[in-house]
């Protein structure tokens, strides 16, 4: 068995196995750290913790087939929380003394959270630290919706006279409440361990009547205009809206994480970047009341803003167990979405799989291309497959300008989708379809391509709708349905269990099978 590193900071690193497993390895194995046993180990990757700073490390296997040098990052300086009055009793309020130790910590320097229940109210992060988590630590967030100060959308201008964006929510800069952690404008940032970060919402009032609110509610980790962070290890929960937002990143890692949410709250989305550059998901795990992971890039109509499209995304070794959609492109993409690659990765008893959706008035360049899904695993995943050019969840998003199944005149605010490539994907317990795509008449899906695909309906399928559409019915064990997509190609793919049409062809202009 060979590995690489993920990442490697002062006190903690991550590791993969190469292998073309689905998050879990076909065998379990066994890890030396300089010589000394670590345990059995079973995921893909893995993370070790309480490492010495600019120290040398050699991590090889049982069997003695490989073996990995590797080097952490020196630190200038290590702050305990605790040094600066952080109680961590769950009573206390340390929300100053964590500020405290991270306004004081030098260049390169650590903050560590020790054991124990820390109640906060938002902290702000700044460049060139460490965070650490330490096992059994967990930042609790306050019940209290006074104790979250609201940024406003917008503040100033910068040096190009654009508006400088302090606060987004779905797609717009609107005034959101401070997340619990946050950063504006920072660099180089780490926040590891094998701590929790606890929203606490299940005890607060973010989740009654989300429609009703005019101001954004606060994410677990909202990150605006950063670059070079890397979150890793840490087990996020309970939060009261999205739980990780990167707004207009570079270089974001998110590694061996956790991320978990109540079946029935709302808009917890596992992890939604922004209008990022370079952002990579892997080994994370997903339980969320929403999509587990959504790639957007804004909402046209927002005034003068300018959103950056999506770019260069990798998301691997993942485990969604519940979701709405497993992984998600918009519907928020009207700065578009490119270079996005999925693989390796394992959907368990969630809504959709992967999921594209966006309508018309996302604009002219809400162009999604250039993406690829493969080796992907789903279980008991109501409609494996799905692109929706007619979503209907915004507040205009039932009009007849959306719905209309009939042809519009190609205007500013048409959305393009091209080419997707789906290749090895297993399916087992399909419920509604094994793959439902449904591009606009003026403008359809440029290409789908599915090759060396096998889904299997559940004996004991449940209908259900299998996109969010107005005017479907919900169905169940139909087969995979193409309506408005110039070109299909099928290889290698196989239908189980299907009631009805193995594949519907509607305003397709060419169609093949091999």
């Amino acid at each position: 068995m060979r590995f690489h590193a993920l990442m490697i900071s002062c006190c903690s690193a991550c590791f993969e196995c190469e292998n073309d497993a689905a998050y879990y390895a076909k065998e379990s194995y066994t890890l030396l750290l300089n010589g000394k046993a670590l345990g059995e180990r079973r995921e893909n990757v893995f993370s070790l913790f309480d490492l010495a700073p600019d120290t040398d490390y050699t991590l090889s296997t049982l069997s003695g087939d490989f073996a990995l040098p590797f080097h952490t990052r020196a630190q200038s300086a290590c702050l305990p929380v605790r040094d600066f009055g952080a109680v961590g009793n769950g009573v206390a309020d340390d929300t100053a003394a964590i500020q405290m130790a991270i306004d004081a910590c030098p260049k390169d320097g650590r903050v560590t959270i020790a054991p124990g229940v820390y109640s906060i109210r938002p902290i702000l992060l700044k460049s060139h630290i460490t965070l650490e988590l330490q096992k059994g630590a967990a930042l609790l967030g306050s019940t209290n919706e006074a104790d979250y100060p609201v940024w406003p959308a917008t503040a100033g201008r910068d040096a190009k006279g654009a508006p400088v964006v302090c606060a987004a929510w779905e797609g717009r800069a609107v005034p959101s409440h401070q997340a619990l952690l946050s950063a504006q404008h920072a660099e180089d940032i780490y926040i590891v361990g094998e701590g929790l970060l606890d929203g606490n919402a299940q005890n607060a009032t973010w989740w009654m009547d989300p429609k009703k609110r005019t101001v954004g509610r606060p994410r677990m980790l909202f990150l605006n205009a950063c670059r070079d962070v890397v979150m890793q290890g840490v087990t996020v929960q309970n939060s009261p809206s999205w739980n990780l937002h990167p707004y207009r990143c570079q270089n974001v890692g998110f590694y061996d994480i956790r991320v978990r949410a109540p079946k029935d709250s709302p808009n917890t989305d596992g992890c939604d970047p922004e209008s990022c550059d370079g952002v990579s998901i892997i080994g994370a795990r997903f339980s969320v009341g929403d999509d587990a992971i959504a790639i957007k890039s804004g909402k046209a109509g927002a005034g003068e803003l300018v959103f950056p499209r999506a770019s260069r995304h990798t998301i691997r070794n993942c485990l969604m167990e519940f979701a709405h959609g497993a992984v998600v492109l918009g519907s928020e993409m009207s700065g578009g979405i490119d270079t996005l690659s999925v693989s390796q990765s394992l959907f368990v008893d969630t809504d959709r799989g992967l999921r594209i959706k966006t309508r018309r008035g996302r604009g002219k360049h809400a162009v999604i291309d250039g993406v690829s899904f493969s080796n992907i695993r789903m279980r008991g995943v109501r409609t494996p497959l799905v692109i929706n050019m007619f979503y209907c969840c915004d507040a205009d998003g039932k009009s007849d300008y959306v719905q209309s199944k009939e042809a519009q005149p190609i205007d500013e605010g048409t959305p393009y989708l091209g080419s997707f490539r789906f290749t090895d994907i297993l399916c087992e317990d399909c419920h509604a379809a094994a793959g439902y795509f449904y591009g606009l008449p003026e403008q359809p899906i440029g290409s789908v391509y599915i090759e060396n695909a096998s889904f299997r309906f559940a004996p004991d399928a449940q209908s259900d709708c299998p996109a969010m559409m107005c005017d479907i019915e919900p169905c169940k064990k139909q087969g995979l349905f193409f309506e408005n997509v110039r070109d299909v190609r099928l290889k290698n793919v196989c239908i189980q269990g299907e009631e009805g049409e193995r594949v519907h062809l509607g305003n397709t202009d060419s169609f093949t099978e091999e």
